[in-house]
């Protein structure tokens, strides 16, 4: 069932799962104010129709020793869609580049990198982002703090009909 257009229950079932995605059924159906069966139907509906793409656990960075995070705007030599496509292709394989967004603009990239450290980063950046084909300039800003980092999308929750 590929669904096109959502309903208030199924905006609901997915801010719901949005927020917290261990949520039980019986409890997402309880919020979305139908019963459990038609509920978990929604949800394989949405997770088949590509609106849900999987379920994650939020990880503590720096309790498993990741405490540098950099965004590395990223300049390449050549903006050929197959230049690019392999720059992506590399970036996937490096674990430590968490995002990466192509850009218009100044800047090709941007990725969002965790290390241990400064020395970590450091030896990331020359080992292989500098090293990588194609790539013709890095600058790296240091993230200080995070002031907010939601997952996901706003979701609008409709109101339902009298």
């Amino acid at each position: 069932m590929h669904r096109v257009k959502l309903d208030h229950v199924d905006r609901s079932i997915l801010a719901d799962l949005q927020s917290d995605g261990r949520m039980t059924n019986v409890e997402l159906a309880k919020r979305a104010g139908i019963s459990a069966p038609p509920c978990l139907r929604r949800v394989r509906a949405l997770e088949e129709a590509g609106f849900i793409k999987g379920y994650h656990a939020e990880v503590d960075a720096l309790a498993l020793g990741y405490h540098v995070t950099v965004f590395a705007h990223v300049g390449l030599n050549s903006q050929a869609e197959t230049d690019l496509k392999a720059f992506e292709a590399l970036v996937r394989e490096w674990p430590e580049v968490r995002e990466c967004h192509m850009l218009a603009g100044e800047t090709d990239f941007l990725l969002k990198i965790v290390a241990h450290d400064w020395d970590h980063y450091q030896q990331f950046l020359t080992n292989n982002l500098t090293a990588a084909p194609n790539v013709a300039h890095v600058k790296s800003a240091l993230g200080i703090r995070t002031a907010k980092m939601e997952p996901g999308v706003p979701i609008e929750r409709l109101e339902t009909a009298p």
